[in-house]
């Protein structure tokens, strides 16, 4: 049975994997850091502890409340949906595929997770060109971008292999 299909959701040990390291990130910003207070890495990096009740870019932040339950709603139901595309995937023959749904899996339920404890996602990371900040994010974020990157790679380098 060497040869069996395996089903991609072999590659929820990484979604597990990048949720912990976004949970246990997140709960050492908040022990060490107060709220807004940051530390200067590098010219261009800091590390600030900062609440987000929006979603990326802090979109419908000042909403009222009601999107801490539309987004939470909406990753739960894109989460079921990455886990069905993953139960469907050969773990062999499509694991770049995998790898990236896994990230986003991963970054979706570590901000979930967020949300359904605080009412906010915990973010920590801020990027920054002289005073021009991009939004601070988290590991749960980085992950969904990997994962978002990856997928678009390997829709770029099947479209290849079809044509050549």
């Amino acid at each position: 049975m060497s040869g069996a299909r395996r089903s991609g959701l072999v590659w929820l040990v990484v979604s597990l994997g990048a949720v912990a390291l976004d949970q246990v990130s997140k709960t050492w910003i908040m022990t060490h850091f107060a709220l807004h207070e940051s530390v200067t890495l590098l010219p261009v990096l800091d590390v600030i502890y900062a609440r987000n009740t929006g979603a990326a870019f802090s979109l419908l932040a000042d909403a009222g409340g009601w999107q801490r339950w539309f987004f939470t709603a909406l990753a739960v139901g894109v989460s079921a949906g990455i886990v069905l595309w993953l139960r469907r995937l050969d773990a062999r023959t499509q694991a770049l595929s995998a790898a990236g749904l896994a990230l986003v899996l991963g970054g979706a339920l570590g901000n979930v997770i967020d949300r359904l404890l605080f009412g906010y996602v915990v973010d920590f990371i801020a990027v920054h060109w002289d005073s021009h900040y991009f939004p601070a994010f988290n590991v749960a974020d980085s992950c969904i971008s990997v994962g978002a990157g990856l997928l678009i790679l390997d829709s770029l380098l099947s479209g290849r292999e079809a044509k050549g």
